[in-house]
């Protein structure tokens, strides 16, 4: 675990700390021809190799540092101005996903209890049911209550908030049952009600107050049923 944590160090100094904005400006711009490309990769390479602080890692790290750039490359030649955003989260997951590869490699671990294949196709689909399916059942359930300002749209609210709000509580309170951590969830629902009580006392809209309670009830009461639900196939599986 140690050396994980190490590594993401290594990780975070190389991607953020000591990777300046004229570095990535320059990358973007001329993609493999740039020279702050090579520098960043020998610097992940390098870092990695002393954070680890054994001579037995580096041609781990020197895989650390190839794949980084094979990562950043695929990163620079696919994103777009449109997909900049979900290019740098996968960019992101994917230089993880290497950190613990390495990790498991390189101390001969065997893979996780998460990562078995029984356990990782419930954890995935319990995920998925909990974002876009969840948030189109729930508009599809509640539609037939929706008050004329919600339907008019007519608020300042960012484009999608919403749906990306509820998307982030049910995975939050989905944390939450599988590592037993239930009080956080009435923590959750408080402090989303603080939040909303403002903007609700504002609108002086009831229907609006009481479509916003639906909404939350149905969202984190199908969190907890997908919570206690994968608690229960992962005993038996």
């Amino acid at each position: 675990m140690i050396l994980f944590v190490k590594l993401l160090l290594a990780h975070l100094l190389g991607d953020f700390i000591w990777q300046p904005g004229s570095w990535v400006t320059d990358k973007e711009t001329k993609k493999h021809k740039s020279i702050y490309l090579y520098i960043h990769i020998i610097l992940h390479g390098i870092l990695a190799a002393i954070l680890a602080g054994e001579i037995r890692f580096i041609p781990y790290a020197i895989l650390i540092a190839v794949t980084h750039g094979i990562i950043d490359l695929i990163k620079l030649n696919f994103q777009k101005k449109k997909n900049k955003r979900t290019w740098f989260v996968v960019d992101q997951i994917a230089h993880i996903l290497v950190l613990i590869g390495v990790v498991l490699l390189y101390e001969n671990k065997n893979i996780p209890p998460f990562w078995q294949e029984n356990v990782f196709w419930i954890y995935l689909t319990g995920i998925l049911l909990l974002t876009k399916p969840t948030s189109i059942f729930i508009k599809t359930i509640i539609s037939i209550w929706a008050p004329e300002s919600k339907l008019n749209n007519q608020d300042n609210s960012l484009v999608a908030a919403g749906n990306y709000i509820g998307i982030l509580e049910r995975l939050f309170v989905f944390g939450f049952i599988l590592t037993n951590h239930f009080e956080a969830i009435g923590f959750l629902l408080a402090a989303k009600s603080i939040f909303r009580f403002g903007d609700l006392k504002e609108a002086k809209d009831r229907k609006l107050t009481e479509y916003v309670l639906i909404g939350t009830l149905i969202s984190f009461g199908i969190a907890i049923l997908a919570g206690l639900l994968v608690q229960m196939l992962l005993q038996l599986s």
